[in-house]
């Protein structure tokens, strides 16, 4: 309740602010969809050479699966708290009234709701079952159940993963196109 009561007060003194100087409230509006392009680039590709390039190559590279494992094991949770940070962000650079807002929110949202499944439900579900497995997932046979939900697991991460990047290309395209069509002062 009170962070709705803060929340409208800051909106009521935005819109007075913007009321009363509506250049610079252009000016902001454009920082604001500039910043959410830069951030959804660069996240979304962090997000496209961890997929393309790390994964692939530590798998091939490193002597074991296990160790391939692992090693991407690290990476992810970075790349998913990142994300959560850039969705979070890119949502409050989005304010109402703002062009292409809505859609800038949606992506925003959606990348956050893509990096948290990963990161806080499926991720340590993943590492409870590596736990239990132990350091050879390989050794087990393809129909026991526990590999299978391993496997289940990770095609839920990977479609969680695909679905937060799809939704930073949103926001990037929505905030590319509002920085495009806002005037800019001289």
């Amino acid at each position: 309740m009170a962070t709705t009561v803060a929340a409208a007060r800051a909106a009521k003194r935005r819109h007075e602010r913007d009321a009363a100087d509506p250049v610079g409230a252009v000016e902001r509006n454009h920082l604001r969809a500039l910043a959410s392009v830069v951030l959804s680039a660069l996240w979304g590709g962090g997000a496209l050479i961890v997929v393309t390039t790390v994964a692939p190559a530590a798998f091939r590279v490193l002597p074991t699966r296990a160790l391939a494992g692992a090693l991407i094991g690290q990476v992810l949770p970075v790349l998913f708290v990142s994300g959560l940070v850039v969705g979070t962000l890119s949502f409050v650079l989005a304010p109402r009234g703002a062009p292409r807002a809505m859609l800038r929110r949606i992506g925003a949202a959606g990348t956050l709701a893509g990096c948290a499944v990963a990161q806080v439900v499926i991720g340590p579900r993943i590492a409870a079952l590596r736990e239990r497995i132990g350091p050879n997932l390989e050794a087990l046979p393809s129909t026991d159940p526990l590999r299978v939900s391993f496997g289940t697991l990770h095609g839920l991460s990977v479609l969680s993963l695909g679905v937060a990047m799809i939704f930073a290309m949103v926001t990037l395209v929505a905030a590319f196109l509002a920085v495009r069509t806002i005037p800019q002062q001289d």
